[in-house]
């Protein structure tokens, strides 16, 4: 006869890190309509409106270096760094250091997160609800609905700073010619394969998504027009190169070349609502499709 023992786990065994799918820790934010996953690095992450911080957070409230995360095998601390409106667990203010666990609420600056020491089912689901409502499901970028939220946020953040906003709009050209030519799946296939392409080119803090159609939108936070029409023109080159595979009506494997015309805007005191600011880049998107195509058009 076979008897069924119960074993006691020593309390020593377990940590704030254990977890059927042990993952990095993140930061997740839940501010406004904002909903985003933040990596934290195995040791130690910076916090604050400053480019070169693990968390990049671009709002006024949040100081350029406003706090940072230390991870030490079981225990994790978040450290003040001297911000202008302070750092909360759980609503208690950060003097120095304390400690947090698992599903803790940090507060920087007006910003709320939630401190994820591993991925469990609840983060997983919230994750996937709030993907389903900002996700292009056709591309895997994000969606027009994000786009125009991140974009009033932007240009809230650029004015009450200074720091310039450019915005990158384009189109693909001729887009209708490939559907007609070899269908609608390669059509998809294109429009996947682009998204792609501009996701492996554009920075961690660009906000990129499909605005609806063949039409996409850039944001980028803290850039010039100068530096955004570079931007544009790499993307451009990117995609001209780029060998495009689609299958034809004979069922054979052919070459598609695909071009894109783009048109890149700065945020001006001029421009009272955001949709006049997409308007300005959407101007100078249709004048490079009037000028020939596969072209970029900016104010320099």
């Amino acid at each position: 006869m076979t008897t069924e023992k119960t074993i006691i786990a020593e309390p020593g065994t377990l940590n704030i890190f254990t977890s059927p799918k042990r993952n990095r820790a993140s930061l997740t934010r839940l501010h406004g309509d904002v909903f985003k996953r933040h990596p934290l690095d195995p040791a130690e992450s910076s916090i604050g409106r400053a480019t070169d911080c693990t968390v990049i957070i671009q709002e006024p409230s949040v100081s350029r270096k406003h706090a940072r995360i230390l991870i030490n095998a079981d225990l994790v601390e978040v450290e003040d760094l001297g911000s202008s409106n302070g750092t909360f667990v759980n609503d208690q203010k950060v003097t120095s250091k304390l400690a947090v666990k698992h599903r803790d609420h940090i507060r920087f600056g007006n910003v709320l997160m939630r401190f994820n020491a591993y991925e469990d089912l609840e983060t997983i689901c919230e994750d996937e609800g709030w993907s389903r409502s900002v996700v292009d499901a056709g591309t895997q970028i994000f969606n027009k609905r994000y786009l125009t939220d991140n974009l009033d946020a932007e240009i809230k953040f650029s004015r009450s700073s200074t720091r310039p906003l450019c915005i990158i709009s384009f189109d693909l050209d001729l887009f209708k010619k490939v559907n007609d030519t070899y269908g609608h799946n390669a059509g998809d296939y294109v429009l996947r394969e682009t998204a792609s392409i501009v996701k492996s080119v554009i920075r961690k803090d660009d906000i990129f998504g499909r605005f609806g159609g063949e039409e996409f939108l850039i944001l980028l936070p803290n850039t010039p027009i100068k530096k955004a029409t570079e931007f544009a023109e790499r993307i451009r080159s990117a995609l001209e190169t780029h060998p495009f595979m689609v299958t034809n009506e004979a069922g054979q494997q052919v070459q598609h070349k695909q071009t894109l015309s783009l048109g890149v805007a700065e945020l001006a005191a001029s421009h009272n609502l955001a949709t006049d600011f997409l308007e300005v880049a959407d101007q100078r998107l249709y004048q490079s499709k009037q000028d020939g195509r596969n072209r970029v058009t900016s104010a320099i």
